[in-house]
């Protein structure tokens, strides 16, 4: 589905990537580990045409991204859930959802959308009406992750769920994207916190410092030493 071959890329004259690669198979959870830093943004926004891609390719259901304008991406099938959580403040949970859908003009198709949505999260229906700055950062994860479901996108790129939000709204934040994969969404889940992320995600990649030193499957990595002394203490 999603082919990263042999990335180098970064910023100004600085390389923050260095000959990645990664392959992202359809209908799974697949994740990129690593600390602040290492990279995990920079590969997200080459995947999305944001940062251009200087070596290597970036290949989408066998198409070449290279040089190819965001918002294709975006239209192709897409869709990402920004680090931090990010809401337009002063609009409503309802409206920050229907932005999601900016490319659907069909009405009916949007008012399912937004079903899904409110099945996933009955909070968010509650709510609707409610301006989203006023939210809590775990109901706000929440606006984010749903107006990224409103694209009805084939993959999905989460960065860094878990960011500044209590163990609680983390958990339940893991167990919303193992909703939305078993839903057909395959995901790409881009993490510092490994303990719960392998414990949902079928393959992964640790890329400590803008390089793959280890992929696998979750369960290999999980019980791979150099991991566990990196991540588990």
């Amino acid at each position: 589905m999603l082919k990263v071959k042999n990335l180098t890329t970064g910023y100004d004259k600085v390389n923050v990537l260095h000959d990645v690669s990664i392959n992202i198979e359809p209908g799974k959870i697949s994740c990129i580990l690593g600390s602040n830093g290492a990279g995990k943004s920079t590969l997200i926004r080459s995947i999305l045409g944001l940062t251009p891609v200087r070596q290597g390719e970036v290949w989408w259901n066998g198409k070449n991204l290279a040089g190819e304008k965001p918002h294709n991406i975006i239209a192709s099938g897409i869709a990402c859930i920004p680090e931090g959580c990010k809401v337009f403040p002063r609009m409503t949970v309802a409206e920050n959802l229907s932005l999601g859908a900016f490319l659907e003009s069909n009405r009916s198709e949007i008012k399912k959308r937004l079903a899904d949505v409110y099945a996933i999260f009955p909070r968010l229906q509650e709510r609707q009406s409610q301006l989203a700055g006023t939210m809590s950062g775990g109901v706000q994860a929440m606006v984010s992750i749903g107006r990224g479901l409103m694209a009805k996108p084939q993959l999905l790129l989460i960065d860094e769920p878990s960011l500044g939000l209590s163990p609680l709204y983390v958990k339940e934040n893991f167990k919303v994207i193992q909703q939305i994969n078993a839903l057909g969404t395959t995901v790409l889940l881009v993490e510092q916190n490994a303990r719960q992320t392998l414990a949902i995600a079928d393959y992964g990649y640790v890329l400590p410092q803008g390089r793959v030193v280890a992929e696998g499957r979750a369960k290999a990595l999980t019980e791979n030493d150099a991991v566990r002394s990196a991540y588990f203490g």
